[in-house]
């Protein structure tokens, strides 16, 4: 290894510590949120385990913590991140036909969160409310979905956006063969500060 891994790994005991306690979470809650198990969180703050890319990515995201800023030395000025198409995270287990490809930085989940969704002929993705004044912005790149939002419903083109509340149960469908849309989550303001 190199000096400059090595002391990357002696970094990063200590930052996922204080991402933690910053957050008020047990090792338990961290745990639960990130589906790593306690003991490996533990060992890992300990410097006891260097955890392999996925875990820390779940790690990052349960913490809400940006990736890059726990490996690097200070935060440059000017820097351009870029995460690789095979590096960028994906969600096959949700929905059905569909698989679900995660463009939004890990401290974003929960605010302002963009996804790129690709569907197999008639897969779905159909979700519970989310926050109070949460809304979906969904513009279809390939193929035709049908929108579903409450009581309200629509057929989206390529090429078409759509705009709607997310704070009921609401779908996308894909239509008459595969689909591809770009989809923007963002968080209604009480649940950005907590009110109810």
């Amino acid at each position: 290894m190199t000096e400059e891994s090595d002391d990357i790994l002696t970094r990063l005991p200590a930052r996922l510590k204080e991402a933690r306690r910053a957050q008020g979470l047990s090792l338990e809650a961290v745990a639960n949120l990130s589906g790593v198990s306690r003991s490996m969180v533990s060992q890992i703050e300990r410097g006891e385990s260097s955890p392999t890319i996925a875990t820390l990515w779940n790690l990052t995201r349960a913490l809400q913590v940006d990736f890059a800023g726990l490996l690097e030395e200070g935060s440059a000025a000017e820097q351009i991140e870029v995460l690789r198409s095979a590096e960028v995270p994906s969600i096959d287990n949700m929905g059905q036909g569909c698989r679900i490809r995660i463009l939004s930085p890990p401290e974003e989940a929960g605010g302002h969160e963009v996804y790129d969704i690709h569907f197999k002929e008639g897969g779905s993705l159909r979700s519970q409310p989310h926050a109070r004044g949460s809304h979906e912005q969904l513009t279809v790149l390939e193929g035709e979905v049908s929108v579903e939002s409450g009581a309200a419903f629509e057929t989206v083109a390529q090429g078409d956006t759509a705009r709607y509340p997310a704070d009921v149960p609401h779908a996308i469908v894909a239509k008459d063969g595969p689909a591809r849309v770009f989809l923007i989550v963002k968080s209604g303001s009480d649940a950005m500060t907590g009110r109810r």
